[in-house]
């Protein structure tokens, strides 16, 4: 069991969950390279994938798709002129880190040919690298 480092305040360093497997699907997508997602990224990525799956199984909503990412992260932007002092900004944004090996998304009730058609697809879309998973 490995024990989980903590930082100097009370959140822990790495998270209990392990969110190196999959969970509620057959299929995933995991990811192989250090990135950060918005919220908008993630929201245009999601619009995608539900546009492609709808495309790719014929219209039909008998697939199942899970969102494995929560956005904890708030990104906040400041004026470049502005002096010093005065606190961080205003949020703009969240955002979500992610790390090697994180499940982002799970699929169920897919073909084979149809998830790798889907991820062949996805993989254009996004600038991080990414592998399929069974």
């Amino acid at each position: 069991m490995i024990k989980d480092k903590k930082t100097h305040n009370k959140y822990l360093l790495k998270l209990n969950q392990s969110n190196h497997i999959l969970k509620y699907g057959r299929f995933g997508i995991k990811s192989l390279s250090f990135s950060r997602l918005t919220e908008t990224q993630l929201n245009a990525l999601k619009w995608i994938i539900l546009k492609r799956l709808k495309l790719v199984t014929n219209n039909k909503k008998s697939f199942r798709f899970w969102i494995l990412l929560s956005l904890n992260l708030a990104l906040t932007k400041f004026n470049i002129e502005s002096r010093m002092g005065k606190g961080k900004g205003s949020i703009y944004t969240h955002a979500v880190y992610i790390r090697p090996g994180m499940i982002l998304f799970e699929f169920d009730s897919l073909t084979e040919q149809q998830m790798q058609n889907l991820f062949n697809y996805i993989l254009k879309k996004v600038s991080f690298k990414i592998k399929l998973t069974k």
